[in-house]
């Protein structure tokens, strides 16, 4: 694998990886992405002539970083599709916005959301549009000063670019994501890492919990707010 993306766990049935922020998940054949980086590991470590399956069961923006469950079988994939679709699938994320966001418990915070074509972005939209789908997720504040906060969220349905347009409709962009609002710089990407991926194992039906901390590119922020990872 790839310096740049690491493997985070590997059997016979899963493969899941930490994606670096500007990796797409999935790409043209001429653009490097996860899936495209993960077939080919599978390829040459296990030497598959031909095509090697890769499912790709849920995706991470291409600005965004953190675990990246994959599977390794079509019935792995179907598996855990499924789960996706009942919310059994846990997905924790770290973000950094702007302002001081004071939600110290959690608090769940819905919307309805729609691809704004024009601008090319989702956008929130009156709950009788016809093409808008509710969006929900749970966040709290785990540090905050008078500029940024810190949050965890924990997505319970899996919109486009939700967490993005979620934020930023509540009154906190994420760092450095100026298509939503952003004013503040990031050094790569945007301030949003899924730091926790927690699945029923397709095959043992084991509960396992997938973890990873975010880019080098998050110390000035972790440094700032006293953030102390486990």
């Amino acid at each position: 694998m790839p310096k740049n993306m690491t493997v985070l766990y590997e059997d016979n049935h899963l493969l899941v990886v930490n994606k670096p922020t500007g990796l797409a998940t999935m790409g043209t054949t001429e653009q490097p992405s996860a899936y495209g980086l993960a077939a080919e590991y599978l390829k040459v470590k296990y030497r598959k002539p031909g095509n090697v399956f890769v499912g790709i069961v849920s995706r991470l923006d291409k600005l965004v970083s953190g675990v990246l469950v994959l599977a390794r079988t079509s019935k792995a994939a179907a598996r855990l599709s499924e789960q996706i679709r009942n919310q059994q699938v846990d997905k924790r994320y770290w973000a950094v916005v702007e302002g001081n966001c004071h939600h110290s418990a959690w608090y769940t915070l819905e919307n309805w959301i729609r691809k704004d074509d024009a601008s090319q972005r989702m956008v929130c939209a009156a709950n009788q549009s016809p093409t808008a789908q509710l969006a929900a997720l749970r966040l709290r504040t785990l540090k905050y000063d008078q500029h940024c906060s810190w949050l965890e969220v924990q997505l319970l349905t899996g919109r486009k670019h939700q967490i993005r347009i979620q934020l930023a409709e509540l009154g906190f962009p994420i760092v450095g994501d100026r298509k939503y609002g952003s004013t503040v710089s990031f050094p790569m990407g945007i301030a949003l890492h899924c730091h926790q991926v927690t699945v029923s194992h397709p095959t043992k039906k084991e509960t396992m919990s997938f973890q990873c901390f975010p880019p080098k590119s998050w110390m000035r922020w972790r440094k700032t707010l006293n953030i102390e990872l486990q």
